[in-house]
């Protein structure tokens, strides 16, 4: 079993309007016209080749303003508990956040997005393209989301984070 340090450097920096938890939507398909912009660092800029082709992309980041970890909490969109690892919260064991947000734009190292859900001034480990083919499954399950209570085609539960 391996348990050694595993490192990662930031490959940019993650710019949005949100400065608080509370105010940053807590997934981006509730915030469709929230904005944003990826400054990809200029030693890895060259790595966006061929980027501008996708409509939306999957950012990976550390979630920096993250203290601590708890394996039991509860999410925001249910006052009921549950693991961690079958929430979207970010007091993880390791703090890495991941986001589907729409590309926009594509201007030098940076990357101009929206449907964003991150605070700004996050550190980007990563970037992948979204590929509706390879990122979707058409039997997927919701686990505890399929709540009937958590009906999500009825406007936007939760659009914040709760303070």
């Amino acid at each position: 079993m391996a348990t050694e340090e595993i490192r990662y450097r930031p490959i940019g920096i993650i710019h949005t309007c949100f400065c608080d938890k509370k105010d940053t939507p807590i997934q981006g398909v509730f915030a469709k016209e929230s904005k944003g912009e990826v400054v990809v660092f200029p030693e890895y800029s060259a790595g966006l080749k061929d980027i501008e082709a996708f409509s939306h992309i999957i950012l990976i980041y550390h979630f920096h303003l993250a203290d601590g970890y708890s394996l039991v909490s509860k999410p925001f969109l249910e006052d009921e508990q549950h693991g961690i690892f079958a929430i979207r919260h970010f007091k993880r064991p390791n703090p890495i956040g991941l986001s589907v947000v729409k590309l926009e734009r594509v201007v030098g190292n940076k990357l101009e997005i929206s449907e964003v859900d991150i605070i700004d001034g996050t550190p980007l480990l990563d970037i992948k393209p979204f590929v509706p083919q390879f990122d979707n499954r058409l039997k997927a399950k919701s686990g505890w989301l399929s709540n009937p209570y958590l009906d999500m085609s009825k406007g936007e539960p939760g659009k914040h984070r709760p303070e």
